[in-house]
Formats: C-alpha cells, structure tokens, sequence
C-alpha cells in the first residue's frame, strides 16, 4: 500500500515517524476521514473546512493551502492504490510534528507531521437493512468534543466493550444525556420529528449528521435539536447512527431493550434512501 507522509509517497512499511512526534507522545494532532466513491471525496468541502477548523483550534501551523493540496494528494493514492473505482476511504492526520518531549508547544518553525492513506470499504447493506443494536456508556471523554482530535482511547475502549457485547456502537451518555456514538451521531425519531443533540462542545460537528439534518428538512420532516435523556431515548419510535462510513444505520435495540418496533423505521428509511441517491450520484458504482 502507498501512503503519504510529509510531502512523500512511500510504501507503508518504509513510512516512518518520529518517536518523539507530539501525536505519538501526547495525542497532540487532528484528522479527517472522507467517504470515496468511484475515485470522488464525497462531500469534500465540507470535510475540509472541519479539518481547517480543527487546524486552527489546535494552533498547528498548517498553512490552509497544505490542506487545500491533499486533494491531490487523495487523487494519487487513490490511482497508486487501485481504488479509483468502488467504495474507499481517505484517512488524513495532522500532529503538532517532533520535537522534544515537554508540554509547552515546540519552538517556532517546527514541521507538523502529515499523513494520508485511503483505504478499501465495505458496505455492510445487511445490518443497514435490519438493524444494528447498541449499548450505552458514560461519556468520559474531555470537553472538547467538537474537534477531531487524534485522542480516542475512550472511544476505543466503549467500541471494545460494545464489540465484546455483540454491539454494533456504543453510545456515550453524560449524566442522563444522549450524546453521541464512539464514531457516530445518535438521532432518533419521535412521532414523526427528528431528534438529536445539539452542536456545541459535547458533540462531533459531523459532516453526515449534517447532511441527514438538510435531508430532512428538504423532505419536510420536523426537526428538533435538543438534548434527550436515556428514558426519552427508549420511548424513541426509532433511533439511528450516523457517520462517514455509517450512512444511516437503524438501532433496533440498546442494551438488551427494543427501540420502538424492533426493527428500522420509515423515517430512519427515508432518510438512508436519500443519503444514498446523494452519496451515488453519477457514480457508476452500484448501491447492492
């Protein structure tokens, strides 16, 4: 496999970091993760400006024409790797760069470490189609939630517990609230508005969630942003997951009780159907 790495294109095994890069020793970077159908970044525009912004909330000095350059960049390795036709995945990370270990920000002048890959993806159409269950968990994670930081070991700890629970996702609750996935939005559907947590420090800015949200609206059904509590989630007629490589994925059961009927709703339906007429758009690759 080809990957870029500070302005090289290198094969994986020969790609090397620093020991001393401020993500391997403080989890001190951004990253972005597109959807790539037949060779096109879904959405791109929109990915990149999160990733600009969680640029600049972490002070990395990355001018935002280095960023504007990684289309090309996925261009490359999307030929090099053969993955100009189908379904992929474009995989940035952005560190603070190498520098001696200490707290304080490096000195002046000192690179940050870019990578890129991208990366082959299947569509699990099976669970979309009947559903997926989820268990819940105490959402531990800093108050920073809004940027995509590179610092996930909460995240990947409640995907293990929810892996090792026969769980699809895990969703993060603080206090008695809903937030949002390891990975993912939580929406859910309430005599027919559509419900979820709103943006703010708590929750992941998704690019999908967003996207989902002006479906909704085009189609005409209500939207509401507000936060819902673990009780108010299970009287939900319908809940679902949203993401980059989540599309719209229907919970029919979280921690052992069935949302609503037990199986994926109309309105989580509706939706998927036209997340995925937009996300296929002139794309000779088929949906099944």
């Amino acid at each position: 496999m080809t990957v870029y790495l500070n302005g090289q294109y290198l094969n994986a095994e020969d790609a090397k970091i620093s020991v001393l890069d401020r993500g391997f020793i403080f989890g001190d970077g951004v990253y972005e993760v597109w959807r790539v159908v037949d060779g096109k970044l879904f959405e791109h525009d929109r990915h990149e400006r999160r990733l600009k912004q969680g640029i600049k909330t972490l002070e990395i000095a990355l001018a935002d024409g280095e960023v504007d350059a990684l289309h090309g960049v996925a261009q490359r390795l999307l030929r090099d790797n053969d993955l100009a036709r189908g379904e992929g995945t474009f995989y940035v990370e952005i560190t603070r760069g190498a520098a001696p270990r200490t707290h304080a920000f490096p000195p002046k002048g000192t690179a940050p470490t870019v990578l890129a890959m991208v990366s082959k993806f299947e569509v699990p159409h099976a669970l979309r189609d009947a559903g997926a269950k989820a268990i819940t968990e105490d959402d531990v994670r800093w108050l920073r939630c809004d940027v995509k930081t590179v610092q996930l070991l909460p995240n990947c700890m409640a995907k293990q517990k929810a892996q090792v629970a026969g769980a699809m996702e895990a969703i993060f609750v603080r206090g008695d609230i809903v937030t949002e996935g390891t990975h993912t939005s939580v929406l859910g559907v309430k005599d027919g508005t559509l419900v979820t947590h709103p943006l703010g420090a708590l929750i992941l800015p998704s690019v999908t969630r967003e996207i989902v949200l002006e479906i909704a609206r085009e189609q005409g059904v209500p939207v509401r942003e507000q936060p819902f509590t673990v009780k108010e989630m299970f009287a939900l007629d319908e809940l679902f997951v949203s993401g980059t490589t989540t599309d719209v994925t229907p919970i029919v059961e979280v921690d052992g009780k069935k949302i609503g009927s037990g199986k994926p709703g109309p309105v989580s339906k509706q939706l998927y159907a036209a997340l995925q007429a937009r996300l296929y758009a002139g794309a000779a690759t088929a949906t099944r």
